[in-house]
């Protein structure tokens, strides 16, 4: 049920496994991601990075002779999302001998799906297993007037072709901050309005507020600790004026509400196998839903964002192949490797979780914040490094700005965070997320020589930090 990447990858992986598979999909084939989140938001980013970029580099900032193309910016932006035409999306799924039924599929009790479809009914019976692969969507806060002022979510967002000239963003996650970059640099006067400290409140502090510092620069007006209470808006194409906490007003030509996703799970018959209707599904590491009694429901499968463990495309993705493959095997009677890092578990989700804030600054980030580590009682270190020291930060830009910090087990000699602010920093996660997962040893890291002059030598500098002892395998 949903035929976004995850449950295009449980259907893959299946199908792979020797299974009959259907997917059964309301919208348009490929999901959120592709059409209204990852790709078109990324994408009309991309832009404003490079020009940015550009701009930084004595020679290439002396060539640029214009501004920002919106319009050719929007197109690009509708070129990565396929111009809303997922054709090519259903060719894949014929191609790898995927059953696609479209409609709005709900469970009908035990391994049973009914889909609604032009005015018709289908029922759909597994041999074997069921997946919810539903996703997300945005939460409306319960502000007075907000519902009904039309705002924006992301996919309001994302599909406009043109750019209001005021824009408030509500929320200070990430993708309040992805949006309210974008729409600064096309041009809009951005507001935005953050009920707790600072932005990406849950990274380590140094990335929200170097992300804020970046908004605030591009003429964007953060404001902390602010919400708002009231929102009146006459007419859908009209301006609004939201009532904040501190009693002013603010008047904008649009709203976009970033303030968090709830699963898609509301409409789709969880009554009927004895769940309740709009929860988030609590999965065991092999994603099998857990019933009211906390055991798993033997056939269905909660997998991306409806089980809540990580709302990550490329975390989905990665659970979508475990799933896939283990009802396979539990299909066929293969042995189940379920051992923690075995293939039909997702243990990744739990600690080694990867992800990219596309801000300018990026934000790249994998495993524990200090925070958490000491949370959780590691015995912890913590060290920073400033990016703008680094060789390759200084052939990359003019006045690199950025930083790193490592979250180091002490005792185990293992890194269990990874934490880089700065200009294509993203492309530095893939590394920290091997580094993590694997558990290297410190002393193992020193030689993995770090080519010069890149950004990567910042994981020379944070073990030169760290001290020499590191390079030396620990006795014990």
């Amino acid at each position: 049920m949903g035929a976004g990447p995850v449950g295009e990858n449980i259907a893959d992986r299946a199908v792979q496994g020797g299974l009959s598979v259907a997917i059964v999909e309301c919208e348009l084939v490929g999901g959120e991601c592709s059409y209204w989140a990852c790709m078109p938001t990324k994408a009309l980013l991309r832009p404003a990075h490079a020009l940015a970029a550009a701009r930084r580099v004595p020679g290439a900032r002396e060539a640029i002779i214009g501004d920002l193309d919106v319009d050719a910016a929007f197109a690009f932006r509708d070129g990565a999302a396929a111009q809303w035409d997922d054709s090519g999306q259903v060719g894949w799924l014929e191609g790898a001998d995927i059953t696609l039924v479209r409609g709005h599929g709900r469970l009908a009790g035990e391994r049973t799906v009914e889909v609604e479809r032009d005015g018709g009914r289908v029922t759909l019976t597994a041999r074997h297993a069921v997946a919810v692969a539903t996703g997300s969507v945005p939460v409306v806060p319960d502000v007075p007037g907000l519902a009904t002022a039309s705002p924006w979510t992301n996919r309001e967002a994302i599909s406009t072709s043109s750019v209001p000239t005021r824009l408030a963003v509500i929320g200070g996650g990430v993708v309040a901050s992805e949006f309210a970059t974008m729409f600064a640099a096309l041009g809009s006067d951005v507001t935005v309005l953050v009920r707790g400290d600072g932005l990406l409140g849950s990274l380590e502090p140094f990335a929200g507020e170097r992300v804020a510092a970046a908004l605030t620069e591009a003429g964007a007006d953060v404001r902390t600790g602010t919400s708002a209470t009231e929102v009146v808006r006459a007419a859908a194409t009209g301006p609004a004026t939201l009532t904040l906490t501190d009693g002013s007003t603010l008047e904008v030509d649009e709203i976009l509400v970033a303030t968090g996703r709830r699963p898609t799970t509301d409409d789709i018959g969880l009554d009927t196998v004895g769940l309740e209707s709009g929860q988030t599904l609590t999965t065991d590491d092999t994603l099998r839903v857990l019933g009211p009694d906390h055991a798993p429901i033997a056939w269905l499968y909660a997998v991306g964002d409806v089980n809540g463990r990580a709302l990550l495309t490329h975390q989905g993705k990665y659970q979508a192949r475990a799933a896939g493959d283990v009802i396979a095997a539990r299909a066929t009677g293969a042995t189940v490797d379920d051992g923690p890092w075995g293939a039909h578990v997702a243990t990744a989700d739990h600690a080694a979780v990867p992800s990219v804030v596309f801000t300018d600054p990026e934000v790249a980030t994998v495993g524990l914040t200090a925070e958490r580590a000491r949370a959780e009682h590691r015995p912890v270190r913590v060290v920073d490094y400033d990016l703008g020291w680094i060789a390759g930060a200084t052939v990359l830009a003019e006045d690199y700005q950025g930083q790193a910090r490592f979250v180091v087990d002490t005792e185990r000699h293992v890194v269990l965070g990874v934490t880089f602010v700065g200009q294509d920093v993203a492309e530095l996660l893939q590394a920290a997320t091997v580094a993590v997962v694997g558990e290297v040893p410190l002393h193992r890291l020193w030689h993995a020589v770090p080519a010069y002059p890149t950004l990567g030598e910042i994981w020379l500098r944070l073990l030169e930090t760290l001290g020499r002892d590191t390079a030396t395998a620990p006795t014990s």
